[in-house]
């Protein structure tokens, strides 16, 4: 028959299995079609089969009806399980049909939303919203840290009412709607009875109370606009685009509800001498013509101060040289990383008689031919 479904078939379970079987048979089942989770296109009904199923199988009455009648949907009143009977007009949670179901406490998702968050808790007043601060560092202030005050506006707590939003203490009461408890239930009749939902009372954004006369300073919600100067302390090693946590730092929250964070942003600026690419930095010195032919020892500017080098002989131009331990310290672990030095020799460009005349000599002793330029007519009439 078109209209026939085998409602064991579809949790997986044996006719005769027990309703702890069924149980854990849909929690899996709904666990893995949720449409929230799985976006496949056949998602939303296998869901609301399963849901369907388990609506049945969970109640031993419709259970035993529906053993004796077999598999149509037509022996519960001619009309099958409307999953939209649920879902219209409603702040759904879907731990509602599991304790309906099952007649049970607790979340089919193990005490976790489908995320694997909490629980939904009772929204009240809200927690302080975060705020984003950003700070220009030198490159110094990234190395060895360093401490930043900033001035920033934002919310704090109403000192005139402490945060509660009331103009005096009595005015703060229970919710005529929720009756303090800041959820209202709803009742609805869907195919195999009476389905009762959940939701936040929307009066007193389910905080459970109502002020009657406000506080005129901040107008009832706790909290004024001030300057606040915060003190940051810069860790060294940070890099561009570190982004630092500051604690309760952020917007007071509503009526005394947690404040929010705030986050540090930082940004280093382009150093005059040296490059920064990760833990390690870059410098390029000049050296002379001397001593990339003799060797020796160069300083060599580094992030605590100068350094000596040892240039070796023979050293061509460009050659780059690793100071270790001489780079930016390791935000998260220990050490630090490497310096690395390019040079460049530096020929000079104007020399004496005797200077070129001592050059020559050494060209001649290396065997090399000393050409001197031609001029520009020369090269013209060479060419034709």
């Amino acid at each position: 028959m078109a209209g026939e479904k085998d409602y064991y078939k579809i949790l997986g379970v044996e006719k005769g299995a027990s309703k702890e079987d069924i149980r854990k048979a849909y929690k899996n089942l709904a666990k893995k079609y949720h449409p929230d989770l799985n976006k496949s296109p056949d998602a939303t009904e296998k869901f609301k089969e399963i849901n369907e199923a388990a609506a049945v199988l969970a109640d031993d009455q419709k259970r035993q009806q529906y053993d004796a009648y077999g598999t149509t949907a037509e022996q519960f009143g001619g009309a099958g399980f409307d999953f939209r009977d649920f879902m219209s007009g409603h702040d759904f949670d879907f731990d509602t049909i599991f304790d309906s179901f099952f007649g049970e406490g607790g979340s089919i998702f193990g005490g976790q939303d489908i995320f694997g968050r909490g629980r939904r808790r009772s929204r009240g007043p809200r927690r302080g919203e975060d705020l984003r601060y950003d700070i220009e560092l030198e490159l110094e202030d990234a190395a060895f840290g360093a401490k930043k005050e900033i001035v920033i506006p934002k919310l704090e707590t109403c000192n005139k009412c402490n945060g509660k939003g009331a103009k005096d203490h009595e005015d703060i009461q229970d919710c005529p709607e929720c009756h303090g408890s800041g959820y209202v239930q709803e009742t609805r009749r869907v195919a195999f009875g009476v389905f009762a939902t959940t939701s936040p009372c929307r009066k007193c954004n389910a905080s459970g109370k109502f002020i009657k006369n406000r506080c005129m300073h901040c107008e009832g919600t706790g909290r004024l606009e001030k300057t606040s100067r915060i003190e940051v302390e810069i860790p060294p090693g940070v890099d561009e685009g570190t982004r630092m946590r500051v604690a309760g730092e952020g917007q007071a929250g509503e009526r005394n509800a947690p404040p929010g964070d705030l986050y540090v942003v930082l940004h280093i600026n382009e150093h005059r001498i040296f490059e920064r690419r990760g833990e390690d930095i870059y410098v390029e010195v000049p050296i002379n013509f001397t001593t990339a032919a003799l060797g020796g020892e160069i300083e060599v500017p580094t992030l605590e101060g100068k350094a000596t080098l040892k240039i070796p002989e023979g050293t061509q131009s460009h050659t780059v040289f690793k100071m270790r331990n001489k780079g930016m310290p390791r935000l998260h672990g220990h050490g630090y990383g490497d310096e690395l030095v390019k040079v460049k020799v530096v020929v000079p460009e104007r020399l004496t008689k005797k200077q070129q005349e001592i050059i020559e000599e050494l060209a001649d002793e290396l065997g090399e031919e000393v050409k001197p330029p031609k001029s520009f007519f020369k090269k013209i009439r060479e060419a034709f």
